[in-house]
């Protein structure tokens, strides 16, 4: 009880936050239910909290908010810690799979010729590009050769190197990474929005923007999260065909699917009219700076000239390592030991919501890393303030809006799922839960 009486006093608990339901609280806290009914009993006699039938136990509404202690104020005006990570940004890093990657590196290191510790070949080790040409068909359906992949350093440089060839307008889903727009606008060409919904981009309204090229992220948009349906993939690769224009496949996150079976690459319809960009920014670390583009026979050569005559983006020793985590079965496995791990946060996630926030509909749940929180109209702003008062770092769903897009925005909050550790997530999820907007019919 002190410490609720503490956290309302200093403003860590604002007035009208819904607290856990008592059996929540008290399995999380190792103490018996009619304990914390007690504790919360006389919290609402003191004036702490308020309850009511349908709406739960809530911090009491004053007149006034209470003014935080000072003594135990931010160092710095204007910036809250941090205290749990919900950013879409990566994975777990304490899943990195360091015994068999320190494997790796040591057989591939015993391996390797002296040539390779030499000036590097602007596409990449042929080690791994050869060990990618057979993956990519397994896991993915992506039909190429080896002399047709770059090795790169994640999809943003995929994307810079391949901005320098292209001319004329990219058309991009209307909700993606801004930073990914950047790099397009940065490379002096425009940026067209097509809007996008439950089944991905809506590709009918391609051919009116006289766009040159168009950035997917098929198999699990991003962030709404929906998978870019069968009759849409063939009409972006007819498009192509009769335009002369390019696909640029962003598969970010096409290995993590849960609900059903992997879907495709969409290269693989026209291995010519796609260029397909994937890493191990999701699948392994972000750290490692390994990424491939797998490229039109018209345009390997221009993109490994555009690379640079010297490999000095991606190390020789990493991608030798990758190399052959993927050849000897390793990378599966640990593939497969992800997809068990961020399965069972998705479900934890829903589980929570479902019982402490039913009003919010969760969306984008099928694959990935990430999921959208739907919210009422009006209250995302509010949502982030309330969450960085929980200390929680998260995004709006506002933030990938493309400014130029004609659709009624969205509120929401895109929460990822996979940066916070095993021990970290369920509190996590405890302050996602504070800092989500009322029920409106709790209201009324």
């Amino acid at each position: 009880m002190d410490a609720l009486r503490e956290a309302i006093r200093s403003g860590r608990l604002v007035p009208g936050t819904r607290l856990p339901p008592y059996r929540t609280l008290a399995l999380d806290l190792g103490i018996a239910r009619n304990t914390v009914a007690e504790a919360y009993a006389e919290l609402v006699e003191e004036g702490w909290l308020t309850a009511r039938q349908g709406s739960g136990t809530r911090v009491a509404r004053r007149a006034e908010p209470l003014t935080p202690d000072p003594s135990r104020a931010p160092a710095r005006r204007g910036r809250l810690r941090v205290v749990h990570d919900l950013k879409p940004s990566s994975p777990d890093a304490s899943a990195f799979p360091r015994a068999d990657w320190t494997a790796s590196v040591r057989r591939a290191l015993a391996a390797a010729p002296n040539e390779a510790f030499g000036v590097g070949d602007p596409r990449g080790r042929r080690e791994l590009r050869e060990a990618l040409v057979e993956y990519l068909a397994r896991a993915r359906g992506v039909r190429t050769r080896a002399d047709r992949i770059v090795i790169c350093a994640g999809f943003a440089h995929g994307l810079e190197l391949l901005c320098g060839l292209l001319d004329g307008p990219v058309a991009v889903e209307a909700y993606g990474l801004p930073f990914h727009r950047a790099i397009i606008e940065r490379s002096g060409l425009s940026t067209i929005p097509l809007d996008v919904d439950p089944y991905g981009a809506r590709i009918d309204s391609l051919p009116a923007t006289n766009a040159n090229a168009v950035l997917l992220t098929p198999a699990h948009q991003y962030p709404t999260g929906g998978a870019l349906r069968p009759e849409r993939r063939a009409a972006v690769i007819d498009w192509a065909r009769a335009t002369g224009g390019l696909v640029i496949e962003d598969d970010y996150d096409g290995v993590f699917r849960y609900d059903r079976e992997p879907v495709g690459a969409v290269q693989g319809l026209d291995p010519e009219r796609v260029v397909y960009i994937g890493s191990t920014s999701k699948s392994l670390s972000p750290a490692l700076r390994i990424g491939w583009m797998v490229l039109p026979a018209r345009l390997a050569d221009r993109v490994a000239e555009a690379k640079g005559q010297r490999e000095l983006v991606t190390g020789v020793v990493d991608q030798l390592a990758f190399a052959d985590l993927v050849a000897r079965g390793a990378y599966d496995r640990h593939l497969r030991r992800a997809r068990k791990i961020y399965r069972g946060r998705r479900d934890q996630l829903t589980a929570v919501l479902a019982e402490r926030a039913s009003h919010i509909r969760v969306s984008g749940i099928a694959a990935g890393l990430h999921a959208v929180l739907d919210l009422p109209d009006g209250t995302e702003q509010a949502a982030l303030r309330a969450a960085r008062r929980q200390g929680l770092a998260l995004d709006g769903l506002s933030l990938y809006r493309h400014p130029d897009s004609a659709a009624k925005p969205r509120d929401g909050l895109v929460i990822g799922y996979g940066t916070p550790s095993e021990a970290a997530y369920s509190a996590a999820l405890d302050a996602l839960c504070l800092a989500l907007p009322d029920d409106p019919d709790d209201e009324r």
